[in-house]
């Protein structure tokens, strides 16, 4: 581990993610991310994530100086694919979902052009039970998954099909955080989304994001989209079946394809799914916890829990984007 001993913090690498404790005549969180950013940086895309814990952050102010001391630029979230509410200046909750629900491990917006480098998780009150945060080694997913897969993807990459239902799935609105159609259009056609009014209330959306990415610090190829969680088949057999009965598959709320339209193999998928799994890490959040990943290195998800969890967020630094594919052909 690369961190100096003279900051009075204690480092168990041994650890995933390592965590860096606080130790007596502790320096704030904010002052040791100011003064260390440098060797936590490159820290960072070595490990793909660092647990800070005994800092005393309890607090969304407390998040928002340590975020400020880290990093220059903190992120809105729109384009949303998740429900969140902001809590202070680019911070949020973490997704909303019911407890009950597990969140697959994925990368924070992967399914877009462009994406936050680093994203940051707070714990200000963990569950009674459950509700860890799973982190995954995208390293190692991306091995997993194999060169097959990783290499049609890459080659053919991913087009997202949105539908926007009354009611269902996550209003236009929020998604796109603008009240009407005239802002929704400018929106779109500023980050070649293709979007259509298929009724009065049905709203089409469609982009051709990257199947891989390369890391700009390492050059690594990465796995990088969120097909797995687009697809229908993420849903389960019952819930895409009602779904279907509800609206056809012509018009399900979310579907992913192959950026040329071709269907994706559902067998493909729970591969992709499984290497996810396979490479599952989880730690119990203490309050005060805070957790910084590296986006491209390291995947996040959620494991369903009991009692009241409050776990804040910040998505850092924005990622030089991608070229615009080619543009393929609709399906």
């Amino acid at each position: 581990m690369i961190l100096p001993t003279r900051d009075s913090m204690r480092v168990d690498e041994n650890l995933m993610p390592p965590v860096i404790k606080a130790a007596f005549g502790r320096r704030s969180l904010p002052e040791f991310l100011q003064a260390q950013r440098e060797e936590l940086e490159a820290q960072l895309v070595e490990s793909g994530a660092l647990l800070f814990r005994g800092f005393g952050v309890y607090d969304v102010e407390g998040f928002e100086r340590a975020m400020d001391a880290f990093s220059p630029s903190r992120l809105d979230y729109v384009y949303r694919s998740s429900p969140r509410t902001a809590v202070g200046t680019r911070v949020f909750t973490a997704t909303e979902y019911p407890p009950q629900q597990t969140i697959g491990l994925h990368n924070e917006n992967a399914f877009q052009r462009s994406w936050p480098r680093k994203i940051a998780f707070c714990c200000l009150r963990p569950a009674s039970h459950g509700g860890e945060t799973p982190i995954a080694d995208m390293r190692k997913v991306t091995r997993r998954i194999g060169d097959r897969i990783v290499d049609q993807f890459e080659a053919r990459k991913v087009r997202y099909v949105r539908h926007y239902h009354p009611h269902v799935d996550l209003p236009w609105q929020t998604v796109f955080q603008v009240s009407d159609r005239e802002s929704l259009a400018a929106f779109c056609a500023s980050h070649e989304i293709a979007c259509e009014w298929l009724d009065a209330e049905t709203l089409r959306t469609e982009q051709v994001c990257q199947g891989t990415a390369r890391h700009p610090v390492t050059s690594e190829r990465i796995w990088f989209n969120q097909a797995h969680m687009f697809h229908a088949s993420n849903l389960g057999a019952e819930a895409e079946s009602s779904l279907a009965a509800c609206f056809g598959r012509d018009r399900l709320p979310r579907q992913a394809y192959y950026g040329d339209g071709g269907e994706i193999a559902v067998e493909d998928l729970d591969e992709v799914r499984a290497a996810f799994e396979a490479e599952a890490m989880a730690f119990r959040w203490q309050a005060g916890d805070v957790l910084l990943l590296d986006n491209m290195l390291t995947a996040h998800g959620r494991r369903p829990f009991k009692g009241e969890r409050r776990v804040i967020t910040a998505l850092l630094d924005p990622s030089p984007g991608v070229p615009a594919p080619e543009p393929a052909e609709p399906h």
